[in-house]
C-alpha cells in the first residue's frame, strides 16, 4: 500500500516490456528499424514503436526476400539494423537471405565482414481473433537446426525482454528475437 491507501501496480506488461526495449534500442545512434508498419501502422508491432524518432524508421513493401537482403547490406554499411516480421509466416519469404547469406556472412567473406543485426519476428496471436494457421506458426525450433551462427531467443517470459534485446545490442553478431502474440495484451 502507498498513498492514500491506494495500491500501485509497477509491474510493466509483455508489451509494454517491447516498448521500452525498443525506445532503449532507438538510443543508440548505429540503430535503424526496417519493414511492413514501422513508420505506419498495420500490426501490433507498429506500437512497439512509439515515440521512437522517425527519422530511424524505414517503412518497406512486402518484399520479405528484398527486406532481409536490405537488413544485411545496411548491417555491412555499419548500421544495426532491427529487422521486423511481425509474423514468423513473413520471415520464410526471407528464408533464403537468412539462411544462404546472413548466417553464413562471416565464412563467405573469410571473416571481412563482422555483422550485426537483430530480426525481431513473432508466433502470430490466435486471441482475440484467431489468424488461422498461415499467421500463427512459430518455427523457432527448425530455424534454430539450420542457423548455427544466429543467436535465436524465444520471449516467452516478459521479465526477459529487456536484458536480451539490451544483450542482442551488445552482441556482435545477428539476433533473432522471437516474441509471443498472445501476451502482447497480457
Amino acid at each position: 500500500m502507498l498513498g492514500r491507501g491506494k495500491e500501485f501496480n509497477f509491474k510493466m506488461t509483455y508489451f509494454q516490456e517491447l516498448q521500452k526495449s525498443m525506445k532503449y534500442l532507438s538510443k543508440s545512434k548505429k540503430v535503424v528499424f526496417i519493414g511492413q508498419a514501422v513508420k505506419f501502422p498495420g500490426t501490433a508491432m507498429y506500437n512497439t514503436l512509439a515515440g521512437i524518432d522517425k527519422k530511424k524508421l524505414i517503412e518497406l513493401p512486402v518484399a520479405e526476400e528484398m527486406q532481409m537482403g536490405l537488413s544485411l547490406g545496411l548491417s555491412i554499411a555499419g548500421f544495426v539494423p532491427i529487422s521486423i516480421y511481425p509474423r514468423w509466416n513473413f520471415l520464410i519469404l526471407g528464408a533464403n537471405q537468412l539462411i544462404n547469406h546472413i548466417d553464413k556472412i562471416k565464412e563467405l567473406s573469410n571473416n571481412q565482414f563482422k555483422t550485426q543485426l537483430i530480426i525481431r519476428t513473432a508466433a502470430g496471436s490466435k486471441i482475440p481473433l484467431d489468424p488461422q494457421s498461415q499467421h500463427k506458426g512459430d518455427f523457432t525450433d527448425f530455424f534454430k537446426g539450420i542457423c548455427k551462427n544466429i543467436r535465436i531467443v524465444k520471449l516467452k517470459n516478459k521479465k526477459n525482454i529487456f536484458r536480451e534485446y539490451k544483450q542482442a545490442l551488445n552482441f556482435k553478431g545477428i539476433s533473432l528475437m522471437v516474441e509471443y502474440g498472445d501476451n502482447y495484451n497480457k
